[in-house]
């Protein structure tokens, strides 16, 4: 279960900096993204980011 936690919070995080990044128009790619300088990615992305803290901290407090 442990395994499971930090994979999908690694992946969550990954994901929620990549979605604050395309919002913020600070990662361009893929050129033809919906995503490309809307402030409201930032947002999303920064609850997704969370959310994968805290399923990272859950993880370590598990294992």
């Amino acid at each position: 279960m442990t395994l499971i936690l930090r994979i999908l919070g690694v992946l969550a995080l990954l994901m929620g900096l990549l979605w604050m990044g395309q919002g913020a128009g600070l990662i361009m790619w893929p050129a033809s993204s919906f995503m490309l300088e809307q402030k409201i990615w930032i947002l999303w992305g920064g609850g997704l980011a969370l959310v994968g803290a805290g399923l990272l901290f859950l993880a370590q407090r598990r294992g």
